[in-house]
C-alpha cells in the first residue's frame, strides 16, 4: 500500500472514530475526495482497504457506507480491550517505566486534571477533543511500553471496531453532567492506574485497567443509547 493510500486509510479512519463519519453514512467518492484534497483514485482503494478492516461496508448498489456496530459487539470488544491493556499495564509494572514513559503518563495526568477544572468553570461541559487525545495518548503509551508486540498488534485489531478504541468518545454534548461524572471516573482511573505503575503494584494495576475498560463499556452503551 502507497504512503498516499495508507494516509488517506488513517485520515478516513480517524473522522469515524471522531463520529465526523456517522454509522449507516454513505460515503461519497467526489466529496470526501474534495474533503481530503487527493484524487478519487486513492479514496476508492481506500474505501476497499477500510471494509476489509470491517470499518466500512460495501453497499449492494454502488459504493460503501460506514458500518454499523451492534451494542453487543462494542462491548465484547471493550471487554477484550480491557484484559489486552490490563496485560500491557502489569507487564510495564513489572519491568518498570523509563523516564520518557514515566513523563508521558504524568503529562496526561496533569492535562486530564487541568480539563476537568475548565470544564468545571464552563458548565460541566468537557473539551472531547482534547480528552480524547490525551486519553488516547495515556492509552496507547502505556500498551506501546509493554514491549510486547503480539499484545499491540491484537488490540489494533480489536479496535477495527471504531467505537471500541481508547481514542473514541461518544460525547455529544446532549447529557454534560452525564458525560462530567463519567470523565471525572475516568480521571481518578488514570491516576489510580498511574499511582499502581509508580509501585510496581503489577496484580493491583492489571485490575484497575480492566475495570477502567467495563467502565469505558458501560458508560458508551448508556451514552449511546441517549443518541
Amino acid at each position: 500500500m502507497s504512503t498516499q493510500i495508507q494516509l488517506v486509510v488513517n485520515e478516513i479512519r480517524r473522522r469515524v472514530m471522531l463520529g465526523e463519519y456517522l454509522a449507516g453514512e454513505r460515503l461519497v467518492e467526489l466529496k470526501v475526495s474534495a474533503e481530503l484534497g487527493v484524487s478519487r483514485t486513492p479514496i476508492r482503494l481506500a474505501f476497499e482497504e477500510l471494509a476489509k478492516d470491517g470499518v466500512l461496508e460495501r453497499l449492494e448498489t454502488r459504493g460503501f457506507k460506514v458500518k454499523r456496530f451492534d451494542r453487543k459487539s462494542l462491548a465484547d470488544a471493550i471487554d477484550v480491550r480491557g484484559v489486552l491493556e490490563g496485560m500491557a499495564a502489569r507487564t510495564l509494572a513489572e519491568v518498570g517505566m523509563d523516564t520518557d514513559v514515566s513523563n508521558v503518563l504524568s503529562a496526561c495526568i496533569q492535562d486530564g486534571r487541568q480539563l476537568l477544572m475548565t470544564a468545571s468553570a464552563n458548565g460541566g461541559k468537557i473539551d472531547a477533543s482534547k480528552w480524547r487525545q490525551m486519553n488516547a495518548m495515556f492509552h496507547s503509551t502505556l500498551v506501546n511500553a509493554s514491549g510486547n508486540i503480539a499484545l499491540i498488534e491484537a488490540l489494533r485489531h480489536v479496535s477495527k471496531n471504531p467505537m471500541a478504541s481508547a481514542a473514541t468518545l461518544s460525547l455529544t454534548g446532549s447529557a454534560p453532567e452525564l458525560e462530567h461524572a463519567f470523565i471525572e471516573r475516568a480521571q481518578k482511573d488514570h491516576e489510580d492506574i498511574w499511582e499502581a505503575l509508580l509501585a510496581r503494584e503489577s496484580s493491583r494495576v492489571e485490575a484497575l485497567m480492566r475495570e477502567h475498560a467495563r467502565r469505558s463499556r458501560d458508560n458508551k452503551s448508556r451514552l449511546l443509547k441517549m443518541t
